[in-house]
């Protein structure tokens, strides 16, 4: 994206362009601090002031594998399964599936299969990724009812260095736990003034992993490839052009249902996962043009899944398909930055045996158009306004046919009280229409004839405090999806209104950077509950997960230009007595530490050393995100999530040429 924010037009107050400087960068991380920032011209992407991001360099440091390492740092982001093909990611105890999540624009829609996760990602391939809790403003995008998080993949010139035309690097990394390894090599390069290129390849092979108890965790291992390419084209001054191209496969022996444990009915099989996307981005920002900024963006992504039962279901695959496109303008309009546009997706979603893996079939297509501005009142208020109305149409696989619209507005108020001192409000509405759901549901849960839309309501009150070295920010939230969309257990095979669901919380964040030593504290609490009824991921699969609260403490360390040292602590308080249908459960608390020490041994920094140490103490737990434990509960044997991997040191080497 290529928003233009010019402080002096808009009036903003210089605390509040400070925090835009910093971007998504999560306060308690913030690297730098001061307490006044001067009015100046920003050329680069606006961030809303509730977004924050994971850093590719923090992904480096502690060398992240999967999903759940990509988001360690995150207080109020939650990701269990253990294993990667079954982890699923719950932002404010609310599941990704009632999220809008995008990978360089790629709306990810759809599950292939309720027992697996349906967000893979390349942490080597990212150079951020953004996330919009809760409340989010209309260029979130359609659906995202508990808020959104969008992926950005790296540009070759983030990759390479003032005056350089040409580069490579290859990467070597152990895993000790798993007994793995992952090799990754890319090029990149100018091959003009005004034209670039990125090539990677990624390959990973781990065995299973053994648990905090030295127990190893049966159908963990797998076998991962990554084949990516990107080209870039600054065609003039104003116009830039964006093509990319992500092969990701991952397979492995897993168990039938990878969200469990292996038992009497949960054999190991193999089972492919692919994905596939195409991104095509145009932008046009003339500089001498405060009123156009066009950004146009296209995208085809598809997610695929092959499960070999034998003796049961035999070859079956499912396979979720969508392809669509955002046009956008951005109007630099007396104190106001006005974007508006409209977007376009058709989903297409099947399911069968071997012989015939379309069988199943559902399509569903959602046209949007959308206004949001963002105006300075004064030179301390800055006032946010704007709407989407999107349109649902579905047919699904017994032919039935849905068609709903309506609008989601959103307001937002951002005070500047003193140059230190900023405080917000905002109120959100989403609007999502039924749409795709699950292949291997598709021939045995229905949706109920009358089904309704899912209507989100968000508020939210927080303050942001910076100066000097320190930074603080505090929020309190409510979220309310009325009549969420779910196949709820035990099971009435159909997908039906399962009643209202809340996600309630505080998230209060910190931070201190002195010299060379940066430290930071965040804690989130959160309440996620359905009529009332405690969420867990078991009764309501695709609906959300109770996790306690959430202390992570990090600090970093630079003792020279070449040596940096740092550790990270993720803290989850216990759930007694968790009350479901069937019982009550508990979900015991836990810690887990993470250290790095990252080396440049070489004057010209080309060869880069990076000792990771994963859950240092060596922690037998079950992640809060993943299957309780049902197994207390009689005739429930088997009904669990998989332990974390225990101790593990990874160490990488990362040579530039």
């Amino acid at each position: 994206m290529s928003h233009r924010v010019v402080a002096g037009s808009l009036g903003l107050a210089p605390l509040a362009v400070g925090f835009s400087l910093l971007g998504c960068i999560p306060l308690a991380k913030a690297q730098e601090v001061v307490t006044e920032l001067p009015t100046l011209q920003i050329v680069g992407e606006r961030q809303s002031a509730s977004c924050r991001s994971v850093s590719s360099e923090e992904l480096s440091h502690y060398q992240a594998a999967d999903l759940e390492d990509v988001f360690a740092s995150e207080p109020d982001v939650s990701v269990g399964g253990g294993h990667s093909v079954a982890q699923k990611l719950y932002l404010r105890g609310i599941e990704d599936t009632l999220l809008n999540i995008r990978i360089d624009g790629a709306q990810q829609v759809g599950q292939t299969f309720h027992h697996t996760g349906r967000i893979t990602i390349e942490p080597e391939l990212l150079k951020r990724a953004d996330i919009q809790a809760g409340t989010s403003d209309a260029l979130a995008g359609p659906g995202a009812l508990g808020g959104s998080i969008r992926f950005v993949t790296k540009d070759p010139e983030d990759l390479l260095r003032p005056g350089e035309n040409l580069g490579a690097l290859t990467k070597g990394t152990y895993f000790s736990n798993a007994e793995g390894y992952k090799a990754s090599a890319s090029v990149f390069g100018r091959f003009s003034e005004d034209w670039s290129g990125l090539l990677m390849a990624t390959h990973q092979d781990q065995n299973d992993y053994e648990d905090g108890s030295n127990d190893v965790v049966y159908g963990s291992g797998s076998r991962q490839g990554l084949g990516f390419a990107k080209l870039v084209g600054h065609l003039s001054e104003a116009q830039t052009l964006r093509l990319s191209y992500e092969r990701r496969e991952d397979e492995g022996e897993r168990t039938q249902r990878p969200q469990w444990v292996p038992s009497s009915f949960n054999r190991l099989y193999p089972i492919d996962n692919q994905r596939e996307t195409w991104n095509v981005g145009y932008a046009f920002a003339p500089a001498h043009m405060p009123l156009v900024d066009v950004e146009l963006t296209t995208f085809h992504t598809q997610n695929h899944l092959e499960q070999n039962v034998i003796g049961r279901w035999g070859l079956y695959e499912s396979q979720a398909e969508s392809w669509g496109f955002d046009a956008r303008n951005t109007s630099l309009v007396g104190d106001h930055q006005l974007t508006y546009g409209f977007d376009y997706r058709e989903d297409d979603l099947t399911a069968g045996p071997g012989t015939d893996p379309s069988e199943q079939e559902q399509l569903g297509r959602v046209q949007g158009v959308y206004v949001q501005d963002y105006w300075s009142l004064t030179d301390r208020l800055l006032f946010g306004l704007g709407a989407r109305y999107d349109r649902y149409r579905l047919t699904d696989s017994d032919g039935q046919r849905f068609d709903e619209s309506d609008l989601s507005p959103n307001a937002s108020l951002r005070f500047q009280a003193t140059p230190a001192l900023a405080l917000r409000a905002a109120h959100t509405r989403a609007f999502r229409g039924p749409q795709v759901r699950d292949g291997f549901k598709a021939d045995s849960a229905a949706l109920a004839p009358d089904l309704q839309p899912e209507q989100a309501r968000t508020s939210e009150l927080g303050f942001d405090y910076a100066k000097r070295r320190w930074t603080l920010a505090g929020k309190v939230y409510r979220t309310e999806i009325q009549d969420a969309i779910a196949d709820p257990v035990p099971r009435p095979a159909v997908y039906l209104n399962a009643g209202d669901l809340e996600s309630e919380g505080v998230l209060v964040e910190a931070g201190y950077h002195w010299d060379a030593l940066s430290v930071g504290a965040s804690y989130h609490h959160n309440d996620s509950t359905i009529d009332g009824n405690d969420l867990n991921v078991y009764e309501h699969n695709g609906l959300g997960a109770s996790v306690g609260d959430t202390w992570v403490l990090n600090a970093d360390y630079q003792y020279s230009a070449s040596l940096t040292f740092g550790w990270l602590g993720r803290f989850v308080e216990s759930i007694d007595s968790l009350e479901t249908s069937v019982g009550r459960i508990d979900k015991p608390g836990y810690g887990v530490h993470d250290l790095y020490v990252s080396w440049l041994p070489l004057a010209d920094e080309s060869l880069n050393l990076t000792l990771t140490l994963k859950n240092a103490l060596d922690k037998d737990y079950l992640d809060h995100a993943s299957n309780e434990d049902f197994e207390a509960i009689e005739e429930y044997e088997g009904i669990i999530g998989s332990a974390e991997p225990g101790r593990e040191l990874r160490l990488s080497a990362a040579l530039r040429f």
